[in-house]
C-alpha cells in the first residue's frame, strides 16, 4: 500500500495501505456497535475505550466467521493469536507447473513495471522450480511461513514481503528466521505492493469498494491508488458502522460535519497521507487503515469524517483473491492463511 510518511514503520520498513471487506450479515454482528471510537473534541472525549475492547475481540470472531464462509469454511480454523485456514480449492491438486510460468502470469496480471515503489515487486526469494500450491497471506510473517509449511505450500504469495527501501542488507535475528525457513524448506516468496493496491477488479482498493457497496466513479492522489466512489449514508457514524460489521473489527472515527454522506475516497493499510487528496478530490469521508495524529485535526477542521479501520484488517484480501485467481489459470491448488494482527 502507499506510506502514509516516514514514521509509519515496523521492523524499519514501511508497510502500505489496502484491502478489502466480505459481506454485511448484521446477526452476527451486534456485539460490535459499542466498539465503534468516536474523536470528537480537543482530547478525543467521546471515545468509548472501555467497551471497545471487549467489542473488538467479538467482531474479530465475527470477522473470522465471515472469512471461512468466503473461502471455505469447512476447512478453515479460526483461533485468536493462531492462523485462519480458508481452502479456496477443496480439491487438492495434482498439477505443477514452473515457477517461471507462475512469475510470468503474475507480472502480466500486476504490472509491476508500472509503479515507483518502496520495495522490490515479484519474486523476493527463489525456492523450488516446479510449483504445486500457493499459500497466500498478508504479510510474510515467520508465523505464515511456518503455516505454509505445515500445509505443503511450495510457494507464498503476499502483499508485505521481506525487503523495502532502508533495509541495511544484514541478515540477522527476525530477517535470518524468516529467509531460513523459506531456504531451507526451498519455498518461493512472491510478494507485490503497490501493484496489488491498484490492481482493478482484484486488487486490494478495487475489493474493499466491492465488499462496502462502493462503485468507483474515479481515482486519486499519489500514483492514482486511492479510489473514490458514491454512497448514500445517513452519517459518518452509520458508515462507521457498516464498515464495522464488513471488517469485523471495531473502527475510529473522527467525523466531522452532521451531515448526509455522498461522496466517499478509500484507501486501505497505512494511507494518512492520502487524506488531505481525497479532501481535496471532494470526499464527505476517508476510510483507511491507519490514524496519525494531524488526521484528526484535520477532519475536525474541514468536516471531512475519517475512518480508520485497521491496517492488517484492510488487507486481508487481495492477496487471496490475486492468488485464487492465477491458481485456477494455472491448475494449481491455493489456500489462505489469515495470520491473525491487531493493527
Amino acid at each position: 500500500g502507499v506510506i502514509a510518511s516516514a514514521q509509519r514503520r515496523v521492523f524499519r520498513f514501511a508497510m502500505g495501505p489496502c484491502a478489502f471487506a466480505v459481506p454485511l450479515r448484521r446477526h452476527c454482528c451486534a456485539a460490535r456497535s459499542a466498539g465503534t471510537h468516536v474523536a470528537n473534541g480537543p482530547a478525543g472525549g467521546g471515545t468509548r475505550a472501555g467497551t471497545a475492547v471487549a467489542a473488538h475481540g467479538a467482531a474479530m470472531d465475527c470477522g473470522r466467521h465471515r472469512l471461512r464462509q468466503q473461502f471455505g469454511g469447512h476447512n478453515a480454523i479460526c483461533a485468536t493469536a493462531k492462523p485462519h485456514f480458508c481452502q479456496h480449492h477443496c480439491a487438492p491438486s495434482t498439477n505443477m507447473t514452473d515457477r517461471r510460468e507462475l512469475q510470468a502470469a503474475l507480472d502480466t496480471l500486476l504490472q509491476p513495471e508500472r509503479f515507483k515503489d518502496y520495495c522490490p515487486n515479484g519474486l523476493q526469494v527463489e525456492g523450488a522450480n516446479r510449483v504445486k500450491k500457493i499459500v497466500s497471506g498478508v504479510t510474510a510473517s515467520l508465523a505464515l511461513i511456518d503455516a505454509a509449511i505445515a500445509q505443503g505450500a511450495d510457494t507464498i504469495f503476499v502483499h508485505h514481503g521481506l525487503f523495502w527501501r532502508g533495509y541495511d542488507g544484514r541478515v540477522t535475528g527476525w530477517m535470518r528466521q524468516r529467509l531460513g525457513r523459506l531456504l531451507e524448506h526451498n519455498i518461493n516468496l512472491f510478494a507485490y505492493h503497490l501493484p496489488l493496491d491498484a490492481l482493478p477488479d482484484l486488487g486490494n482498493n478495487a475489493q474493499l469498494g466491492q465488499k462496502l457497496g462502493l462503485k468507483t466513479s474515479g481515482q486519486f492522489g499519489e500514483q492514482q491508488l486511492g479510489c473514490m466512489g458514491e454512497i448514500e449514508m445517513a452519517s459518518a457514524s452509520s458508515l462507521a458502522q457498516h464498515v464495522e460489521n464488513v471488517l469485523g473489527r471495531s473502527v475510529v472515527l473522527v467525523p466531522g460535519r452532521e451531515a448526509p454522506l455522498r461522496r466517499v475516497a478509500w484507501c486501505t493499510g497505512g494511507a494518512q497521507s492520502y487524506f488531505e487528496a481525497a479532501i481535496a478530490a471532494g470526499a464527505d469521508a476517508f476510510i483507511t487503515g491507519e490514524i496519525s495524529e494531524p488526521q484528526a485535526h484535520l477532519a475536525r477542521e474541514t468536516g471531512v469524517a475519517y475512518l480508520a479501520c485497521g491496517h492488517h484488517a484492510t488487507e486481508r484480501y487481495g492477496a487471496p483473491a490475486v492468488a485464487a485467481h492465477v491458481a485456477t489459470q494455472l491448475g494449481l491448488e491455493h489456500q489462505f492463511i489469515d495470520i491473525d494482527n491487531p493493527a
